[in-house]
C-alpha cells in the first residue's frame, strides 16, 4: 500500500515538472508581449519586404530604427535599382526624404500611431494584443500568431507573425487578403533591442545629407575603371547600430538646404496644393506654375529619355482625354495627362533637376512602394517620388482610396 502511494506521488511530481517545462500557452506569451511593449526603449531591425500586389513580386530592403518615446527612421531601398526613401519622425514632425531629389516632405501626422506598418514592432505586437480571437502555434523555435490585420489598405485581412521564443523579436510576417493570398511578406535577418544610436540618427538634415553623400559615393564606385570592392556601399551590414547611424557625419551642410527651403512651409506647398480650382483647368495651372508646352516632343514622351508611365488602373467610367508635353521653368521635361469621365483628374510626371529640400505640410499615405503626400482641401494633390521621378495626381473629385489605387498602378508599371 505504501509502495503504491509512493509511486503515485512520484508520478504526480514528474507530471508537474513536465507540465512546467512544457509548451507555453498563448495567454502567457501575450502577457509577456504586453510587458515587452511597455518596457520598449529602442530597437533596430533589417530585412526584406516583398509585395505581391502586382503582376510580379517587388522586393525592397527595409531598415527600421526606433528610440523611445517616439523617434522612428525607416529606410526602404529598391535593391535592384539602389534607390532609397526614408521616413523619419522626430520632435519636428514626420518627414519623407528622397535624397536623390534632395527633397523632403513634412507631414502633419501622428504616424505611425494612426497608420500601422508591417515592419514596425509596435504594430505587430498591438495586433496580437488586440485580437481576442488570435490563433497561436509553436513552430520549432518560433511562436506563431495568426491575427486580424489592421492596415490602411483595407484589402489586407489577416497576418501571421513569427516571433523568436527567447527574445520575442520578429522573424517573419505574412499579410494576406480575404482569400488567404499572401500580399505582403517581411523577413527579418536582424532584429535587436536596447540599441544605442548616434545623436544625429533621427535628425532630418543629417539624414538627407548623409544619404546624398552615400549616393555620390555609390556613383563614384560604379564609375569605369574603378576596381570592384574598392568601395563597398553595402559591405557594412555587420556594423553596430551606432556605426550604422552615420547621418550625423555632416549635418551642417545638409541643414543649409533645409533652412533655405523651409522658412515658409506654406509657400513651399503652394505649387503642390493649388494646381487649380477646376480639374479641367489643371493643365493650365501646371503651365502657370512654370511649365510650358514642349512642341519639340511628340507621342507623349519628353526628351532626355524621360518616358511617362500611364496608370494601369482606371476608375470605372474614366478615360484618358489627352497628353501634353511640357517644359518646366528649370528646363526639366514633363508630361501632363488629363482624364475625364466619372472623375476628372490630371497626372503630371516629371524628371526634375536637383532641388533644395522643401518642407511641405500634408497627410502621409502609404503607397506600398513608397510614401505619398496628400495636400489640399476642396482640390487635393497626391505627390510622390520614385526612381528619381516626381508625380502629382490632382483632382477635386477623386476619393482618397481611388487616388491610392491610381498611384500604385503607376508604380507597378514602372517595375515592369
Amino acid at each position: 500500500m505504501r509502495r503504491m502511494k509512493w509511486a503515485a506521488a512520484v508520478v504526480l511530481c514528474v507530471t508537474l515538472i513536465l507540465a512546467g517545462c512544457g509548451a507555453r500557452s498563448a495567454e502567457s506569451v501575450v502577457k509577456d508581449l504586453d510587458g515587452k511593449l511597455d518596457g520598449l526603449k529602442s530597437y533596430q531591425g533589417r530585412g526584406t519586404m516583398t509585395l505581391h500586389t502586382g503582376q510580379q513580386p517587388l522586393q525592397y530592403q527595409v531598415e527600421v530604427w526606433y528610440k523611445k518615446p517616439s523617434y522612428y527612421r525607416v529606410a526602404l531601398t529598391n535593391a535592384a535599382k539602389d534607390i532609397t526613401q526614408i521616413v523619419l519622425r522626430n520632435d519636428e514632425g514626420v518627414f519623407v526624404l528622397t535624397p536623390k531629389l534632395k527633397k523632403s516632405f513634412r507631414f502633419q501626422s501622428d504616424w505611425p500611431q494612426n497608420q500601422g506598418q508591417v515592419y514596425l514592432y509596435q504594430t505587430l505586437v498591438q495586433s496580437i494584443l488586440l485580437d481576442n480571437s488570435r490563433q497561436f502555434a509553436i513552430d520549432k523555435e518560433s511562436y506563431v500568431f495568426d491575427v486580424m490585420a489592421n492596415y490602411q489598405n483595407g484589402s489586407l485581412a489577416r497576418q501571421k507573425i513569427w516571433l523568436d521564443q527567447k527574445t520575442y523579436a520578429p522573424q517573419r510576417v505574412e499579410v494576406s487578403d480575404a482569400n488567404a493570398n499572401v500580399m505582403v511578406e517581411v523577413k527579418f535577418d536582424q532584429f535587436r533591442f536596447d540599441v544605442t544610436f548616434d545623436e544625429k540618427a533621427f535628425d532630418m538634415a543629417a539624414n538627407l545629407g548623409a544619404a546624398q553623400q552615400q549616393e555620390e559615393q555609390d556613383k563614384s564606385a560604379d564609375a569605369p575603371g574603378r576596381e570592384e570592392g574598392e568601395h563597398g556601399s553595402h559591405g557594412d551590414s555587420d556594423k553596430t547600430a551606432t556605426e550604422d547611424a552615420e547621418p550625423g557625419d555632416n549635418p551642417d551642410e545638409a541643414a543649409t538646404n533645409e533652412t533655405e527651403a523651409g522658412d515658409n512651409p506654406d509657400e513651399a506647398a503652394t505649387d503642390e496644393t493649388e494646381p487649380g480650382d477646376n480639374p479641367d483647368e489643371a493643365a493650365t495651372d501646371e503651365k502657370d506654375a512654370g511649365t510650358v508646352p514642349d512642341d519639340a516632343a511628340s507621342g507623349g514622351e519628353a526628351a532626355d529619355d524621360f518616358v511617362p508611365m500611364e496608370p494601369s488602373y482606371y476608375p470605372e467610367g474614366v478615360a484618358l482625354k489627352d497628353i501634353t508635353d511640357v517644359t518646366q521653368a528649370d528646363g526639366s521635361k514633363g508630361v501632363l495627362m488629363r482624364f475625364t469621365g466619372t472623375y476628372n483628374y490630371t497626372l503630371f510626371q516629371t524628371n526634375p533637376k536637383d532641388i533644395d529640400a522643401a518642407l511641405v505640410p500634408g497627410v502621409m499615405l502609404d503607397l506600398g512602394h513608397t510614401w505619398g503626400l496628400l495636400a489640399g482641401d476642396v482640390q487635393q494633390t497626391l505627390t510622390w517620388t520614385y526612381q528619381g521621378y516626381e508625380y502629382r495626381l490632382t483632382s477635386a473629385e477623386l476619393p482618397e482610396d481611388e487616388m491610392v489605387k491610381i498611384a500604385q498602378s503607376v508604380l507597378e508599371e514602372m517595375e515592369k
